[in-house]
């Protein structure tokens, strides 16, 4: 039996029981090498579709098609073996209907082999979270400053900074625990908010700008390794590789310039005539 078989991936069950243990760990990825890098250290690896931005060069996830996420999600699950992968569902994918959103995520799972998928929205999305995990989709939710909704909030602001909104966003909370979603993102909202949803509801948070009152952390990879442009106020940079590369690739074009690279290391020697 392989090392790799011998290995038990974490699983949306798993993840639930997290509740009020130790804090749930998780980062995004969209490549086989990058989720083998993270495989080790994250308990679920989140193929989110900041794709777009990130990989595609687009203003916001809203263009990211269902097409994309199954591609890099294949990828993910070849380069993991232990964390949970979800998959996120793209804008256009759900909303229509329960049986709209059943499609694409039999779709995702079925293509992808990943362990759950992610949609946005609270209240709204509650149905269709229930129609989703009796039909045997584990459902990440998320809640609070949703992407997909730009066109709608104007821009990425954080949320419930007034307490007046808190209702509204607790609300959303509570319909998707209920209808029984494995573990909800939050992202972007008041450091008390978090605490208090976090407090109120019966499944895992996972904060993204939400504080370390929730259950756990995701952030996207290339932020927090510096390769992105600008990140969000919410996103601790743990490297500068964005630098580093540049430095490189300019060391590299230099020596193919100066003809010091390849170098006669770097060549393969014609064979020896035998005689």
């Amino acid at each position: 039996m392989s090392l790799q078989s011998e290995i038990k991936r974490i699983t949306a069950p798993d993840l639930r029981a997290r509740k009020g243990g130790e804090p749930i760990v998780s980062l995004t990825s969209y490549h086989a090498h990058t989720a083998g890098l993270l495989d080790r250290f994250c308990d679920m690896i989140l193929v989110g579709d900041s794709l777009g931005m990130v990989m595609h060069g687009l203003p916001s996830t809203v263009p990211v098609t269902l097409e994309m996420m199954i591609l890099q999600g294949l990828a993910v699950m070849r380069g993991s073996s232990r964390a949970l992968v979800t998959v996120d569902m793209p804008f256009g994918s759900y909303e229509e209907s329960p049986q709209q959103a059943f499609r694409s995520a039999s779709r995702i799972v079925k293509e992808t082999g990943c362990g759950a998928v992610k949609l946005e929205g609270g209240v709204l999305m509650a149905e269709t979270v229930a129609f989703l995990t009796r039909r045997g989709i584990p459902v990440i939710g998320h809640i609070g400053m949703t992407p997909q909704s730009i066109n709608t909030f104007g821009s990425f602001r954080a949320r419930g900074r007034d307490e007046a909104d808190w209702p509204e966003i607790e609300a959303d909370a509570r319909a998707i625990a209920q209808a029984g979603a494995s573990a909800i993102v939050i992202e972007a909202v008041a450091e008390p908010l978090a605490a208090k949803i976090t407090g109120d509801i019966d499944v895992p948070t996972i904060g993204i700008g939400a504080s370390n009152a929730c259950d756990g952390q995701v952030l996207v990879l290339e932020d927090m390794l510096g390769l992105s442009p600008w990140v969000p106020k919410f996103v601790k940079r743990y490297a500068d590789l964005g630098p580093a590369i540049a430095s490189a690739v300019e060391a590299y074009a230099d020596e193919v310039r100066s003809r010091a690279f390849p170098a006669k290391e770097h060549t393969y020697p014609k064979k020896q005539a035998k005689t």
